[in-house]
């Protein structure tokens, strides 16, 4: 433990980061619309402290002004890593969304989707109520 009282294994991502296309419909919007797909996660891994429309226009300034929105939203990769006891790195999570944010995006999705997390509810108190705060917890490996 920790003096946090936390453990110090980490768990793995519930799913690859390649498998983005095991699910098509958030694979596209990530895609198409990744300000969107960022903007829920924020909106999550910032515990409805940050809005989701507000994320997904900074990400959209950062596309247009230095066409690399992978420099902010690698950032909640990480922040999100750290909440969740997910293995990885800081440089790692940077990498990974300077060389595939689709992909990226939609792991990060996805892994808070199967945390339970209503991601199309958009408000973080009905996402706490909903779970009771069960899925805002780290899934330990068993074992």
């Amino acid at each position: 433990m920790t003096s946090s009282g936390r453990p110090h294994n980490k768990v793995l991502w519930s799913l690859g980061f390649c498998d983005c296309l095991s699910d098509m419909k958030i694979c596209c919007i990530a895609c198409w619309r990744p300000c969107i797909t960022f903007g829920r996660i924020t909106k999550i891994v910032d515990k409805g402290s940050t809005a989701c429309g507000a994320s997904a226009i900074i990400y959209i300034l950062i596309k247009v002004l230095i066409d690399c929105p992978s420099f902010y939203s690698c950032f909640y990769r990480t922040k999100m890593r750290e909440q969740y006891m997910l293995k990885g790195g800081g440089c790692g999570d940077c990498m990974l969304h300077c060389c595939c944010e689709i992909c990226a995006l939609t792991q990060e999705y996805r892994e808070l989707k199967n945390r339970g997390f209503d991601m199309s509810i958009g408000i973080w108190h009905a996402n706490v109520e909903k779970n009771q705060g069960l899925a805002m917890a780290p899934v330990l490996e068993k074992g």
